[in-house]
Formats: structure tokens, C-alpha cells, sequence
């Protein structure tokens, strides 16, 4: 049966450069809303730079990025503005003012694009660090809490407006294997709960190969993308040998040849 959902973001013959140096040329894909999309691809493919042009922070040298009916390429700074206020941003690092609580950190968009009152703003936070199991840590600062903790206290911020994209960008990295499940297990439930769509950067295939929709491969040795879809579906049928090799790293000869 065909998923009848909706494209929420689709990208459109994308071709990304810094000066007269092509990253990746030609992307096209649509992200249908509600999914788990992962962009992935080795180190150095493009990923993040794919990730900030999705939310405007790099312009393309060709194509556009389109949300729903508009062309945000196309829109002033002026107006992607509202669009912006719509994204919740995990950047690699996390982010988080080390001067801040983690109150603070989470509650300061609050502060700056709503007209709710310092208790109400407080009570808001409390809440988004409740959903990320942070409930008691409002006081804490990032240099007293794990990388784990720090991860999910960024997550707390960037669902702090209620968006409806949320963007990670390598979320899981730096993290132990068991942070990173419990991570994972985190994007799960906020995606079913906050019915967000969600948008990965990420080279790590527990994540991909357990909790990904759908997903684009960046191909550096072609510039382009060389696959779409759901990653359990390319590991089973890889479609070309790179992606076979990525989606086997680690797995040894005899498991890779029983997927393909």
C-alpha cells in the first residue's frame, strides 16, 4: 500500500559548492512529514553542509528547498524567519551556554519569541526537561551533567518552540553505545508524541539501520546521491558497491554477503 503522507520538505535538483568546488550536485528527494529521514554518507560527503542548507544557513549554487508549497530558497531572510521558529536545531556540540542552567538554556527561546511570563517560562522548561528525563536537573550547568545528559538537555532546547522539523546533526557522536541507544530510544518516542519530522546527520548504523524511515546516501565518489530509502531495504538489495560497503562496515564478509 502506498504512504499517502504528505512531502514536508523536498529538495530539488541541489547542487552545493564552496566557490568553483562542487560538494554534491543534483540532489533530489522528498521527506515525507512524520518521518525518521537520516541523511548519511561517509566523512567529509557533505552531510552537515546538506543539513544547513535545509535550514538556510548555506545558500545552494543550483536548486532549492521547498516546505510544503513555499520555496524557502527563494524567501527573503525576513521571511524564513517564521520558518526557523518551526525548526528545533541539535547541533554536534550540543550548544548549550555553559554559562546557563539547564532552565535557563532550554527556557531562553521561550524568552526571546513568546510573550509568556518568567514562571511561565520556567514551567515550560521543567516540562521539556521532563519529556528528555531531566526532571530535577533544571539547575544544573552543562559541565555538571555527562555528554548523554548534555545531549538530551540540547534536545530539550531545541523542542522548547514545539517545531515541526527537527534537525540533529550527528547527535549520537561522542556518545558510549548504551547513550546512544537510550538516544535513539528518545528520538522514537518525541517523533510519535510531538508528530515532528525528524531530519538526521549521521554516519552511525546502529542509529540508521534501527530507527531511520527513509534516508539519502551522499556519494563522494560520484558527488551525487547513489541511493533513497529505507536503509533495512538497501542493506538487504544495496544498489551500488558503496553503499554496500557503508551499510556493512564492521559486519564481516560472511553477514554481508547473507544481507545482500
Amino acid at each position: 500500500m502506498a504512504d499517502e503522507r504528505p512531502i514536508h520538505i523536498r529538495v530539488k535538483g541541489l547542487t552545493m559548492a564552496y566557490g568553483d568546488y562542487v560538494v554534491m550536485r543534483d540532489l533530489t528527494f522528498g521527506i515525507r512529514r512524520g518521518d525518521i529521514f537520516f541523511i548519511m554518507g561517509g566523512s567529509g560527503c557533505g552531510k552537515s553542509t546538506l543539513l544547513r542548507h535545509l535550514i538556510g544557513l548555506n545558500e545552494p549554487a543550483q536548486g532549492e528547498v521547498w516546505y510544503g508549497d513555499v520555496n524557502f530558497t527563494a524567501t527573503s531572510d525576513e521571511d524564513r524567519e517564521p520558518f526557523r521558529r518551526r525548526f528545533g536545531i541539535l547541533f554536534q556540540s550540543g550548544a548549550l551556554w555553559s554559562s546557563m542552567t539547564l532552565a535557563e538554556n532550554v527556557g531562553l527561546p521561550l524568552e526571546q519569541f513568546t510573550p509568556l511570563m518568567p514562571a511561565e517560562v520556567a514551567e515550560a522548561a521543567t516540562l521539556k526537561l521532563s519529556l528528555v528525563g531531566l526532571r530535577g536537573f533544571e539547575e544544573y550547568f552543562p559541565s555538571e551533567i555527562s555528554g548523554g545528559m548534555q545531549k538530551r538537555a540540547g534536545l530539550a532546547r531545541a523542542m522548547a518552540l514545539d517545531p515541526e522539523v527537527l534537525f540533529f546533526d550527528e547527535p549520537s557522536a561522542g556518545l558510549d553505545p548504551v547513550s546512544s541507544r537510550l538516544l535513539d530510544e528518545l528520538i522514537l518516542s518525541l517523533r510519535d508524541s510531538l508528530g515532528a519530522t525528524v531530519v538526521i546527520v549521521s554516519h552511525e548504523l546502529p542509529s540508521i539501520l534501527s530507527i531511520a524511515d527513509d534516508c539519502v546516501f551522499l556519494d563522494t565518489e560520484v558527488r551525487t546521491m547513489s541511493a533513497r530509502g529505507n536503509p533495512r531495504e538497501l542493506l538487504a538489495n544495496p544498489p551500488n558497491p558503496n553503499v554496500r560497503r557503508f551499510l556493512t562496515r564492521g559486519r564481516g564478509e560472511r553477514e554481508a554477503g547473507s544481507a545482500s
